[in-house]
């Protein structure tokens, strides 16, 4: 039977010039934006009906991220509480024209709480 928790790609994207930082490196706020989307999408596929972040742990930036970049944002769920799913996300970058250059950018773990339409917390259905 294969893991419903298995890691799995979420998104990937190019990193365009409008997403630099002051220092011409890709800003670690488009990073943790696309961290916490990638995080949504596996919750969501985990049974999260609609969620909300509430936690994100220890985001170490170990590599910078460039301009043309391809950067992966790959997510798994570590633990499935009655309301929370936890997801940690590993997020790779492919350089630029070196399509065999591939670097561990950072990773963080990610708790998303499912919620109502008042958004109450809401107890995750059973297949979750």
């Amino acid at each position: 039977m294969q893991n419903p928790y298995a890691t799995m790609p979420a998104i990937r994207v190019a990193m365009l010039p409008r997403d630099t930082n002051a220092h011409g490196t890709i800003f670690g706020g488009v990073i943790l934006s696309y961290i916490d989307q990638a995080g949504g999408i596996v919750a969501a596929t985990a049974g999260a009906e609609m969620c909300v972040t509430v936690l994100m742990r220890e985001v170490h930036f170990v590599e910078p991220v460039f301009v043309g970049d391809m950067v992966s944002f790959y997510g798994e769920v570590v633990r499935v509480g009655r309301t929370s799913i936890t997801v940690r996300v590993r997020v790779e970058a492919t350089r630029y024209q070196k399509p065999h250059d591939v670097v561990r950018v950072t990773e963080a773990e990610v708790v998303y709480v499912n919620v109502d339409e008042q958004r109450h917390p809401k107890a995750l259905p059973p297949a979750a």
